[in-house]
């Protein structure tokens, strides 16, 4: 016995020592072409071309010289807009009390509050919406939904079709009444907690788009109404303006004939805000949802992720600004997306005049957790949760569901904490005055004051502020 195991030590050990001896010599004979070949021949341009171009620039074009057609990118814009992290909070010590371990914090937060039924729920993060089908599976919407539930939240159907199971999986659903024939029937809204008007999104403003009909599967054909060889068509205008007359006509139809649920509007931030919001405010809506030029979707042209929009940041400074002057007892309700992805953010969010937050690739990332390796490493970890993903037949929705519960109380635990901090016992009670700028820009965007001006040496106003 001692003879082959001595054997199969010396082999070992002498492939180990040929495995290192060969390793070196291929290091040492690449670094040296590396360092001596002319640059136009050497392989170090790619790192020269790429530090210039990115990465992401080399790879998108190679796919656009592929394909000759659109590309479409998931998850949203790689750029890195005017954000939050120019914000802090005003702790409290002295001049300001901290609130005292013992007193509870109230997150409950309430949408469209001058609605007949208004839409209640225990936090302030609510589950964006993402469409089954022409986006997640259905198992991906089945844990939104249970996760939403067990968080004492709302989710949201997307722009997709309705389905039985998320309507009894969740506590609270928001139905979105969407630029398409689906989702239209009554016995179908009548089921909504609050109805969404899809108007367009952050990602994808408001173009048109539709589903190849190879990709549809029978259920879901079924359910879009679509028949053999037809695609399913999401319009770029609201059809049912041209035949309503006008944006308060469909409000009020859709409010009577839900039994007076939250009705709110869905769509971009652009320069156009104030306009947008007055046509909104004018047809009587309960909240309005609005998303920045960072939000994510399944899939768009990059032009629009990367150059249409207004990011968030300004959007919601603006938003809100212009709902106090036009709604000061703020009937009106307003939800935040794009781009937030931790509780600091989340909180600034509301401070900043939000009464919401819509919760979507955060969500995603939360509902899939550890079932992403499912896919890995020869998938991206997104073919676990869109439709037609490779690994989404392996995902357990039901684990996904406890994972964004627990997310979800996470991330509200700490805004709790952060409430506590303000010295404050609801999220309702933080505002503006609870933040300052640490920079210019920020300063200049948000209207509040600077925490050091570096040309006087102390803290300035605000702009504009006497």
């Amino acid at each position: 016995m001692a003879g082959p195991l001595t054997v199969g030590l010396m082999a070992l050990g002498g492939g180990i020592v040929a495995g290192r001896v060969l390793a070196a010599q291929v290091f040492r004979t690449m670094t040296g072409i590396l360092m001596t070949d002319p640059y136009k021949e050497n392989l170090a341009e790619f790192y020269s071309a790429a530090r210039r171009t990115g990465l992401q620039a080399i790879m998108e074009t190679n796919l656009r010289a592929e394909q000759g057609e659109m590309i479409r990118r998931p998850l949203g814009s790689p750029r890195k807009f005017v954000n939050m992290d120019g914000l802090m909070f005003n702790s409290a010590h002295l001049s300001r009390r901290p609130t005292s371990i013992e007193v509870p914090i109230s997150t409950r937060t309430v949408i469209g509050r001058c609605a007949a039924r208004p839409l209640v729920v225990e936090t302030p993060l609510l589950v964006s919406g993402m469409a089954y089908g022409l986006a997640l599976s259905a198992r991906f919407k089945y844990a939104l939904a249970l996760g939403s539930r067990l968080a004492g939240t709302a989710t949201n159907t997307g722009e997709g079709p309705f389905l039985p199971r998320e309507r009894e999986l969740a506590d609270k659903l928001i139905i979105q009444y969407p630029r398409a024939p689906w989702n239209k029937a009554p016995e179908v809204l009548k089921q909504a907690d609050a109805v969404e008007i899809q108007f367009g999104q952050g990602a994808s403003t408001s173009t048109a788009h539709h589903a190849d009909p190879s990709r549809l599967g029978g259920e879901l054909k079924e359910r879009l109404g679509v028949h053999a060889g037809e695609s399913a068509v999401i319009y770029s205008r609201m059809p049912e303006l041209g035949h309503w007359g006008s944006l308060k006509v469909l409000v009020d139809y859709l409010r009577d004939l839900t039994g007076g649920v939250p009705i709110g509007v869905k769509f971009a931030f652009s320069h156009y805000i104030e306009e947008d919001i007055d046509i909104c405010l004018d047809a009587g809506v309960d909240y309005i949802a609005v998303e920045g030029a960072e939000a994510a979707t399944v899939g768009a042209p990059p032009i629009l992720e990367d150059d249409f929009g207004l990011p968030t940041l300004i959007g919601l400074c603006r938003a809100a600004r212009h709902l106090q002057s036009r709604d000061p007892a703020r009937r009106t309700s307003l939800i935040v997306a794009g781009g937030f992805s931790s509780p600091g953010q989340y909180l600034k969010a509301l401070a900043l005049g939000a009464d919401a937050v819509y919760l979507g690739t955060m969500a995603l990332f939360a509902a899939s957790h550890t079932q992403v390796l499912k896919a890995l490493p020869f998938e991206p970890p997104t073919q676990v949760a869109f439709y037609e993903g490779k690994a989404s037949g392996k995902y357990d929705w039901r684990a996904g569901a406890k994972a964004l519960y627990k997310y979800l109380l996470s991330c509200t635990a700490e805004l709790r904490e952060g409430v506590r901090a303000l010295g404050k016992s609801a999220v309702t009670e933080v505002n503006r005055d609870d933040l300052v700028a640490l920079d210019e820009q920020t300063s200049a965007i948000t209207g509040l004051p600077l925490a050091y001006d570096i040309r006087t040496g102390r803290a300035h106003a605000a702009p504009g502020a006497k």
